[in-house]
């Protein structure tokens, strides 16, 4: 019974394996993880840049907070050019996953770690804020949207060198862009067209690193039933509280003839419970 469990399991994860395309962080990540040639590519194609040299890219590269209790975050692949400027890019499947404001927190906590003591605010490099999007979020049909700030009263350019991009995952233009989302919908490396890809892909899919892909959806397949089993336990002991406070509630509307707002009174009902408990009652 066991090793039918294990061979379910390993059948589950090989078909998760290849049912994933570029659109998901984790094969995404890896494909990049040093890998300047594809970096590159991504790079050129989005920013619309001929002269872009990557010098390094990292994949699920952490940034901690300065600040105690401040919140982490984990960059899907962040690239640095022989300029120094760098780049974050994020794949993210829902809009949720990419806020507006994630981004301006994202850039902010690269901007934070370019100078060092004593360096001038102007040696402050580039940086640009990448997110690709499996959905034309903005809904304007538009493949790439680039935002820059700018003077309100003059609409000339606040060239302080912070950019934000969003790329149209859904686009499917017959251009670079329209063939590089196309290759990131793609599951199979066979279907794609930048070789700079699919190598990355195929390694990943078919090849030597799919093992380390397998062992990746694991550990996050069983991270995330853990994180899983955490939140039910904690919803299921609510659901217990507020069953027997709805109880306790209706107890004292029969036997003191209450409403259910003095009953709730009398029993010092947070305003949080009480919206909650009137649904019910």
């Amino acid at each position: 019974m066991a090793g039918e469990e294990i061979r379910q399991d390993t059948r589950t994860v090989e078909q998760i394996v290849d049912g994933m395309s570029l659109f998901d962080d984790d094969l995404m990540s890896m494909v990049f993880d040093g890998n300047i040639e594809a970096t590159e590519l991504l790079l050129k194609i989005i920013l619309k840049k001929d002269d872009i040299q990557v010098v390094s890219v990292v994949g699920q590269r952490e940034l901690q907070s300065p600040v105690v209790g401040g919140r982490d975050i984990c960059l899907d692949i962040l690239a640095k050019d022989s300029t120094g400027k760098q780049y974050n890019v994020e794949v993210q499947q829902k809009p949720e996953g990419a806020h507006i404001r994630r981004a301006r927190f994202n850039s902010s906590m690269m901007d934070s770690r370019m100078l060092k003591a004593g360096q001038e605010f102007s040696e402050l490099q580039d940086s640009y804020m990448v997110f690709i999007t499996r959905t034309d979020i903005f809904k304007h049909g538009i493949p790439i949207y680039t935002i820059n700030r700018h003077f309100e009263e003059t609409n000339e350019l606040f060239d302080d060198g912070s950019h934000i991009v969003y790329v149209n995952g859904n686009y499917k233009g017959d251009d670079t862009v329209g063939r590089l989302m196309h290759d990131f919908g793609c599951k199979e490396a066979k279907d794609m067209y930048y070789s700079e890809l699919a190598k990355g892909v195929r390694h990943f899919k078919e090849e030597g690193g799919r093992k380390r892909m397998c062992e990746a959806v694991e550990k996050y397949a069983k991270d995330y039933a853990i994180e899983y089993a955490e939140k039910y336990a904690e919803q299921k002991a609510e659901i217990v509280r507020l069953n027997s406070l709805l109880e306790s509630i209706k107890n004292l509307m029969d036997s003191m003839k209450w409403s259910a707002e003095q009953a709730m009174v009398a029993m010092k009902v947070s305003e949080a419970d009480k919206a909650m408990l009137l649904k019910e009652l």
